[in-house]
């Protein structure tokens, strides 16, 4: 029988080893959504609780991963839309300033800043597109 069948089925061991293999995404997923690690501790502990209980309508052949991160990421944006309403970006953001580091530091500030403000889906459409360049540029090295 397989670690998913196992799991589906209610074997602890197989939850366990699932929660290994799977904690420190699940967590990084979250992390990326609500930018505070002690609520992504939190919801990721809260993601495999509620992974457990819904242990018997998992399909083994399924990717666990997958549902893993559709759980996560719908409470990830159920904590962000209870925390704080959805903002407008400010219409000044400023231009891309040059190369001088004290400068650069105050541009990704202003960077940081404005991603903050960005209403959730479209805050989770900008990460999920630079991890996606990321994984890319990885791949062409």
């Amino acid at each position: 029988m397989s670690l998913l069948e196992r799991f589906a089925k209610g074997d602890l061991d197989a939850f366990e080893t699932l929660f290994r293999q799977f904690q420190s995404r699940v967590c990084a997923w979250i992390m990326r959504i609500v930018r505070d690690p002690g609520v992504a501790e939190d919801l990721t502990v809260e993601t495999f609780w509620r992974i457990y209980r819904a242990r018997d309508r998992f399909d083994p052949q399924v990717d666990f991963g997958a549902w893993a991160y559709r759980i996560a990421i719908n409470l990830a944006l159920t904590h962000v839309r209870r925390r704080r309403p959805e903002e407008e970006l400010p219409p000044d953001i400023p231009q891309a300033l040059g190369p001088n580091p004290a400068l650069r530091r105050e541009e990704q500030e202003q960077i940081r800043h404005a991603f903050d403000q960005l209403p959730t889906k479209l805050r989770i459409a900008v990460t999920m597109a630079l991890i996606d360049d990321v994984i890319m540029a990885q791949v062409v090295m």
